[in-house]
């Protein structure tokens, strides 16, 4: 189809002001256009799948995760203290937060027992790339668990969250009185 101008249409006469003031009436009139909205029921059959997925493999694992109450974007995690590591023995609670996005973007994941560690600060954020820029949906809750529970024996002191345990980390007996030292004082204060 071809457009043709149209002779008898002379704008000439029209002002600026004219011009911007119909061009904002006419915007004006259009609806604003709505953000695609969210569809939790993917996310939450998502979510359903990777807590039965950890229920039914985790247990041996020393890692566990359920949904806290009746909102399945809110979980509460377990990890023990791998073998051989200054957290042998003890066990380990943490709050998972899953956005709306899940799993593109990566869930808010926090030590609610506190946890003496170079990766960990003292409000129980932690500092792993996997749960920041090396995020990939790909990953699940088991594998956030399985990786948190590994840099317990493994800490990056490259990149402290707490630099004292960072020094701390090279005098493993030092290191250890003070993980159980932090470990035992929280337990106290959640009693």
């Amino acid at each position: 189809m071809e457009v043709r101008p149209n002779p008898t249409a002379d704008n000439s006469s029209i002002t600026p002001e004219h011009r911007q003031r119909n061009t904002a009436v006419s915007s004006a009139k259009k609806p604003a256009a709505t953000p695609n909205p969210v569809d939790t029921s993917s996310v939450s059959q998502r979510l359903q799948k990777e807590l039965m997925s950890l229920m039914m493999s985790a247990g041996d694992l020393g890692v566990s995760a359920f949904p806290e109450g009746e909102n399945i974007f809110t979980w509460i995690g377990t990890i023990e203290g791998g073998k051989g590591t200054m957290y042998e023995g003890l066990s380990y609670k943490l709050s998972l937060r899953f956005p709306l996005d899940y799993p593109f973007k990566p869930p808010q994941v926090k030590f609610e027992t506190m946890c003496f560690h170079p990766n960990v600060d003292q409000f129980g954020n932690i500092c792993l790339d996997i749960l920041q820029d090396k995020w990939s949906s790909a990953y699940d809750c088991r594998t956030i668990l399985l990786s948190i529970q590994s840099l317990l024996g493994e800490p990056n002191p490259e990149s402290p969250l707490n630099s004292y345990a960072a020094t701390l980390w090279s005098n493993k007996e030092d290191y250890k009185k003070m993980v159980h030292k932090q470990y035992f004082a929280g337990e106290a204060c959640e009693s």
